[in-house]
């Protein structure tokens, strides 16, 4: 612990905030635009559903360090200065769009189409049925793999430190560079980001036997 001062532990625990705001706005962000692209996957004109399908694949089969050099670098060339938080958050609602409009894709098309027609037979709507019947059935299907998605999502907010932003990766970086103690440094890092993702993957578990219990009863 040589050189390692409170001041420092005090800048990792910013860093780790940082990394909090980027996952909150990331998901956020990300879940408004894969319920969009859930709904795009779903629907019921081919075309629609092409595009989606392309965007889906295009964005799984590329990395998101890629994305994140796209979202910062390649729009700075273009004459569009992009911040480094909005650059990393804007990456990460492409990528995380991508994955949970398919995760939810997945939970709506688990549901047993005898609720389709049921709904059906009641004269709703298309829009109707889905919000009305699907979705809250949909839902809790879909929760434990969305928490364990963010945890994920939390994890690689690393990737942000190459754009410059200050969140967790990048402070142990700069306090590293001073220090020149990684094992020590980056080892805290390691223990603040297990403390921010286990709780969550603790949760992601839980939901998890909950709706397979569920499942049994029924």
């Amino acid at each position: 612990m040589d050189g390692f001062t409170q001041g420092h532990m005090f800048y990792l625990l910013n860093g780790l905030l940082w990394t909090v705001v980027l996952s909150v706005c990331a998901l956020l962000l990300g879940a408004i635009a894969g319920f969009v692209v859930m709904l795009a996957r779903i629907s019921r004109r081919r075309w629609l559903r092409r595009v989606a399908l392309a965007y889906v694949q295009i964005v799984q089969g590329t990395p998101l360090l890629i994305q994140m050099f796209l979202m910062y670098f390649g729009l700075g060339v273009a004459g569009i200065e992009v911040p480094a938080l909005a650059a990393a958050s804007l990456a990460m609602m492409v990528y995380s769009s991508a994955y949970l409009g398919e995760i939810w894709r997945g939970s709506v098309l688990s549901i047993e189409k005898t609720q389709f027609e049921a709904a059906e037979t009641l004269a709703l709507t298309r829009w109707q049925t889905l919000v009305d019947v699907i979705l809250p059935q949909a839902a809790r299907i879909a929760t434990p793999p969305t928490v364990g998605f963010t945890v994920q999502l939390v994890k690689n907010t690393s990737l942000a430190s190459v754009v410059g932003f200050l969140e967790l990766t990048r402070s142990a970086q700069v306090i590293n560079n001073s220090l020149f103690q990684p094992f020590l440094v980056f080892g805290i890092a390691a223990v603040l980001y297990f403390a921010l993702c286990y709780p969550l993957s603790l949760w992601s578990r839980t939901l998890e036997r909950k709706l397979n219990a569920g499942r049994r009863q029924a």
